[in-house]
C-alpha cells in the first residue's frame, strides 16, 4: 500500500504543477480532468497524512509505556493505545477504500448462484456452508438477502441455491466471489478419517436496473409448471406450483419452486431470467466484463478453482492473489472482509495496468 500511495502523491505534485501552467485553461476538457484528479489525489494525500500521524502517536505511546512505572499513567497510556489502534485500523481502511475509486455499479443488487460440483453429497453440504457464510457476511455488512430458488439435497445442503443480496457496496465486494471453490475435509459420513476433495461453482450476476430493464416477449418464453421436489416430507408441495421458464432465443433457463404460489414462483423465475439475459447483453457489449465472466464459472471440476478451503489445516487460500489465511473457522462465520477487500484492490490494479 505504501508504494501505491507514494506514486499517487508524486502524481499529486505533478497535477498541481500542470494546473499552475496558464496554457491548461485553453483546453477545458483537460482542465476538468486534471481538477477531478487533483480532488481525488488530495483526498488520498490527506487520508495518508492522517494515518501516518496517528501511527506515529501510537508508536510513541507504546515506547513510553515500556519505560513508564507509574500505574496510573500506565493505565491512561493503555487506554490511549487501545483507542489509537482502532483509529489506525479505521484510517488504514479509509486509505485502502480511496485507492479503489467508487464505481456506478458498486451498490447494485447482486444475485449469487451456488451449485454443487464434483463431490456428490459432500459438495451439496458445502453449498449449504457457503450460503451460510455469505449470509453471515451480509449481516455484518448491513445487507439484506432474499431467496430466489433452491434445490435441497437428500442428506442436507443444496444441489443449488440462488439468492439476491442488496445493500451498500454489495456488488463491489461480491463480484469476485464467482468461480469454483474447492473444499478439502473429512466428510461426516467418512468412517476412516480420509480427507475428501469436492467443489462448488459460484456465479455472480447484477440484477438489471431501470436503464437495463429487459423486455421479455411472452412469445419468446416457454413456461412449464411442475410439482416441486425436495428432501421429502413438508418440503415437497402437492400442487404444480414450481415454474420453469425457457427464453427460446437464447436458450437460457430459470426456475423457482420455493413459494407455494405458482404466481410468486413465476415472478422470481422471471427476475432471475432477466438478470441472466441482462448479464449476457453486458458481456456482448463490454469485452472487459466478458473476459472476466468467462473466467468466473468453470465446470465444477476439482482442477478448476479460485479458492481452497482446507479444514484440517484451518486454512483458506485464494489462488488469484496468493492470499493464505489460517483462520478458516472465522471466515466461515462471515469474516470475509480481508479477502473481499484484497480482491477489490487487486483487480483494480489489474484494470489500471491494462488501461
Amino acid at each position: 500500500m505504501e508504494q501505491r500511495v507514494a506514486k499517487l502523491i508524486d502524481r499529486f505534485a505533478e497535477v498541481e504543477m500542470l494546473l499552475g501552467k496558464p496554457e491548461v485553461f485553453s483546453d477545458q476538457k483537460a482542465y476538468k480532468e486534471l481538477t477531478r484528479e487533483h480532488s481525488y489525489l488530495s483526498q488520498i494525500k490527506e487520508a495518508w497524512s492522517h494515518l501516518q500521524k496517528i501511527e506515529k502517536q501510537l508508536k510513541e505511546d507504546v515506547d513510553l509505556s515500556k519505560e513508564e512505572t507509574d500505574e496510573e499513567l500506565l493505565a491512561m497510556l493503555s487506554e490511549e493505545i487501545e483507542t489509537l489502534e482502532k483509529e489506525v485500523l479505521g484510517a488504514r481502511n479509509k486509505v485502502e477504500t480511496l485507492l479503489v475509486p467508487p464505481d456506478p455499479d458498486d451498490n447494485r443488487n447482486t444475485i449469487v448462484e451456488v451449485r454443487a460440483g464434483t463431490g456428490g453429497d459432500e459438495a451439496a453440504l458445502f453449498v449449504g456452508d457457503i450460503i451460510r457464510m455469505y449470509q453471515l457476511y451480509a449481516a455484518k455488512c448491513g445487507w439484506k438477502w432474499e431467496l430466489l430458488s433452491s434445490a435441497e439435497s437428500e442428506i442436507g445442503g443444496f444441489k443449488e441455491h440462488i439468492m439476491v443480496l442488496s445493500g451498500p457496496s454489495v456488488h463491489r465486494m461480491m463480484q469476485y466471489e464467482a468461480g469454483t471453490h474447492r473444499v478439502q475435509r473429512v466428510p461426516e459420513t467418512e468412517t476412516q478419517g480420509r480427507v475428501h476433495t469436492s467443489a462448488v461453482t459460484i456465479a455472480v450476476l447484477m440484477e438489471p436496473d431501470e436503464k437495463e430493464a429487459v423486455d421479455l416477449d411472452e412469445r419468446d418464453l416457454k413456461i412449464d409448471t411442475y410439482r416441486a421436489s425436495g428432501a421429502g416430507g413438508q418440503h415437497v408441495n402437492t400442487t404444480d406450483s414450481a415454474v420453469r421458464i425457457t427464453h427460446i432465443p437464447t436458450g437460457m433457463v430459470a426456475y423457482c419452486q420455493q413459494e407455494r404460489s405458482q404466481h410468486k414462483n413465476r415472478d422470481k423465475a422471471m427476475r432471475l431470467l432477466s438478470a441472466k439475459i441482462a448479464d449476457e447483453e453486458r458481456r456482448q457489449s463490454q469485452k472487459e466484463r466478458a473476459d472476466l465472466r468467462q473466467s468466473q464459472v468453470g465446470t465444477g471440476d476439482r482442477s478448476e478453482r479460485i479458492r481452497t478451503y482446507n479444514y484440517s489445516q484451518n486454512r483458506i487460500t485464494d489462488h488469484r492473489i496468493d492470499l493464505t489465511l489460517y483462520k478458516l473457522e472465522m471466515v466461515m462465520e462471515g469474516d470475509l472482509e480481508e479477502i473481499t477487500e484484497s480482491l477489490v484492490a487487486h483487480f483494480y490494479q489489474l484494470k489500471l495496468a491494462s488501461s
